[in-house]
């Protein structure tokens, strides 16, 4: 009886257990990690309350908007509502006529007309003037020291202006060789160059004569300051110029601007010592140092020489056909 109730007890404890039902797995709460659970237990700290999830954010009216009053945030479902909507009136005739108009289509033409009336009368009627040498210079050349000038000054609007310009030259204890003065309309055919016309008056060489001047002058891309005009005498000669000059900023102050001119001539003049086709060239560079923007002098060379049918006509007048000089002198702006 004792090696039953043995066995009894053995195929007890070997039996397999009933399966009994599994409890899902609680996730674990979140830790403050300010308050572990371990110093919470002593009573050192008590764990704070979980933040609740963020509110969902409206794309169309974000809270900074929404803080100063520029929307409401939609309801879930809803569509944000604007504070301050701009007007829902339709576009005039002239608001998709180009960039001119184009505030009609939001704003209205009743509220914009007061507005470009007024950008009209502080930017369209402008009106000033400026007065420009851009070379007063003594010339020192193989004996032959003398001195030049070239000025301009202008007034007017932003579309026209009144041109006034000179320039000439002429040796010390010698008579003036050439000087001339140019009176031109000058109206803006587009941001960079300006159409000129009108008269240019020689009063050297002898004898003096008057012409009718147009031409072109601006600034041609790569920043150079370009001047074309042709000259028709009331003596039936057709002349023509063309000028060009760069300025190239070493610092701040300190300024190298090369230049070329050419002069050129449709017949003979022998009046004058003109000859056809090409007549003249000069070419030079100054370096000039700006004390201010509004002055500065200048240090440079300069080479000037008469060509084909002018260098003979020269020659045959015992006159110098041309050479290299040096130039020191001011440039200056009001």
């Amino acid at each position: 009886m004792r090696l039953a109730l043995t066995l009894a007890i053995a195929l007890g404890c070997a039996a397999p257990a009933a399966a009994q039902p599994v409890a899902p797995a609680t996730p674990p709460a979140a830790v403050d990690p300010q308050c572990p659970p371990e110093h919470a237990a002593m009573g050192h700290c008590t764990p704070s309350t979980p933040a609740p999830p963020p509110a969902p954010v409206d794309p169309a009216c974000p809270p900074e908007h929404a803080a100063m009053g520029h929307c409401t945030p939609a309801a879930p479902g809803g569509a944000a509502t604007s504070a301050a909507a701009p007007p829902r009136a339709g576009p005039s005739a002239g608001a998709l006529s180009g960039p001119e108009h184009a505030a009609d289509a939001v704003w209205g033409a009743a509220a914009m007309a007061p507005v470009r009336r007024a950008v009209y009368a502080e930017h369209g009627t402008f009106r000033g003037g400026k007065l420009l040498i851009d070379r007063f210079e003594y010339r020192a050349q193989d004996g032959h020291d003398g001195y030049a000038w070239e000025g301009e000054g202008w007034y007017g609007g932003d579309y026209n202006r009144l041109w006034l310009k000179s320039e000439g030259e002429g040796g010390f204890g010698a008579a003036l060789e050439s000087a001339e003065v140019q009176a031109l309309w000058s109206h803006a055919l587009d941001p960079w160059f300006n159409l000129q016309t009108g008269i240019r008056y020689d009063l050297r060489p002898r004898p003096d004569r008057a012409h009718l001047a147009v031409g072109l002058q601006g600034l041609a891309p790569y920043w150079f300051e370009v001047d074309v005009a042709a000259f028709l005498s009331d003596r039936g000669d057709l002349t023509a110029r063309l000028e060009a000059e760069y300025d190239q900023r070493i610092t701040n102050r300190l300024i190298v601007q090369p230049r070329a001119e050419i002069e050129l001539a449709a017949q003979d003049v022998p009046s004058i010592g003109l000859g056809a086709g090409l007549s003249s060239i000069e070419a030079g560079v100054r370096l000039r140092y700006e004390l201010v923007p509004e002055f500065a002098p200048y240090l440079g060379v300069d080479y000037e020489r008469s060509v084909g049918d002018t260098a003979d006509l020269a020659r045959a007048a015992g006159e110098r056909v041309g050479g290299w000089a040096l130039v020191a002198g001011i440039r200056a702006w009001f």
